[in-house]
């Protein structure tokens, strides 16, 4: 199938080049002429394991373009995916500005019929929005058709996410819309649900709530686990192996990050009070969320005392492994809130370091993690990246100055680094105990 995939995010790169790979011919567009000329060269502008070869190979076989001539696109190919970004506004509500300009570009620009797909995440009756633009903006009266498949893809693991999908939601109110996208997809051999546009667009937001909900959850149980000196990893492990819970999302740490957790679940507060319904459930969500910031700098404080001039090592910066995605990362608060108690963070992150830079002033960007723990009075691992799991602890326990580890993630063997002479800390009674 000839397709256009407008955007080329985290979302759009990944569609259009998955699509390619499966055989199609693939246009994908952007504004920004540098970024396209990276990609045309076969260069990807973000990390994301295995996506960059992908583009390599479909760019050589002449199946995967890259332009910023959307007019062109629009017009050499039969379903346009819309995957251009829905950022949040102030009051929370998505910026849905973007995905209307390009279905006002499709709508006076196409000479023939088209289905437009909606592929970045959108409010419910969007669609309905979509619907209107594509008619009202339409002088060769084509007919329009609108899709909406939301995309389920984690950061670090979407490639994979894309091609071995747990599902496929396709929301159409036409015959001949669900058929060709059945077409699209068919190759993935993957489970297809059929639906509505506004139910396709609610099982989006519903389900990164839902995920967002069980973080917090784990969390709440993590603070009552450090309040009576239970073990919240035994508590998790208890819960998930009922069938009906599942081990899934129940990491205790400092909160979730990242662009869409955050951006979906405030978004879909938004959408729930427009209609009436006051979604108190994932306001504490939030809550919660913001909380365990706040709880984990604490549990630094009460070990270091005063934080002035004191040195304090941070391992990991991107929200999470496998991506250096800085947006709502966890570590943009935290080190915050360090900074304004005095202490001088020096930092470590495998990839994330040069994005990072814009998102946090006033650090040493170290260029290893040994450089970065060197006479440091306490060392924060916040994000659990595999090479942090890997490190000669006995060499950075025998460079610092003191010796408090305190691990946001839960990813060390606690029993391990306390036998090495480390003061550990980790979220939810994770060995919090000094030997």
């Amino acid at each position: 199938m000839d397709i256009t995939v407008v955007g080329t995010g985290y979302v759009g790169l990944v569609a259009g080049t998955c699509f390619a790979d499966m055989g199609n011919r693939v246009f994908c567009v952007d504004i920004d002429s540098k970024k396209i000329g990276m990609l045309n060269d076969g260069k990807c502008p973000i990390y994301e394991p295995g996506l960059e070869p992908l583009i390599e190979k479909n760019v050589k076989a002449k199946r995967l373009f890259f332009t910023t001539d959307i007019k062109k696109a629009i017009n050499e190919t039969e379903i346009i995916f819309i995957a251009v970004g829905t950022p949040p506004k102030p009051n929370g509500d998505a910026d849905l500005s973007f995905v209307e300009n390009v279905a006002k570009t499709i709508a006076e620009t196409a000479t023939e019929p088209k289905i437009v797909v909606e592929k970045s995440t959108v409010p419910v009756e969007t669609g309905e929005r979509i619907a209107a633009v594509l008619k009202l903006y339409n002088p060769h009266n084509v007919v329009f058709e609108v899709v909406s498949n939301p995309e389920f893809l984690r950061e670090g693991s979407a490639v994979k996410d894309f091609l071995v999908p747990d599902r496929i939601v396709i929301g159409a109110s036409s015959e001949h819309a669900r058929k060709k996208l059945g077409e699209l997809y068919s190759p993935l051999k993957a489970k297809i649900l059929f639906t509505d546009v506004k139910s396709a667009e609610i099982i989006k937001h519903a389900s990164n709530s839902f995920l967002a909900t069980k973080i917090s959850f784990i969390n709440a149980i993590a603070d009552i686990c450090d309040n009576t000196g239970a073990d919240v990893k035994l508590v998790a492990e208890g819960m998930g192996l009922d069938a009906r819970i599942g081990k899934s999302f129940l990491n205790p740490g400092i909160g979730y990050g990242g662009f869409c957790f955050p951006k979906d679940v405030e978004a879909f507060i938004r959408i729930a009070e427009k209609k009436g319904y006051d979604f108190r459930l994932l306001k504490e969500v939030q809550e919660i969320n913001h909380a365990q910031r706040k709880i984990f700098v604490k549990k630094i404080e009460q070990q270091l005392w005063n934080l002035n001039n004191k040195k304090i090592c941070v391992l990991g910066l991107a929200f999470k492994p496998n991506t250096d995605d800085m947006r709502f990362a966890p570590s943009i608060d935290i080190i915050k809130m360090l900074q304004d108690e005095g202490a001088k963070i020096f930092a470590y992150d495998p990839v994330a370091m040069e994005r990072a830079k814009s998102e946090i002033r006033g650090i040493e960007f170290c260029s290893n993690a040994y450089a970065a723990a060197k006479d440091a009075e306490a060392l924060l691992v916040l994000t659990e990246w595999q090479e942090f799991l890997e490190l000669d602890f006995k060499k950075i326990r025998a460079s610092m100055k003191t010796h408090f580890l305190f691990d946001g993630r839960n990813c060390l063997d606690s029993k391990k680094m306390i036998s090495l002479g480390f003061k550990y800390f980790g979220m939810g009674s994770q060995g919090n105990n000094c030997l």
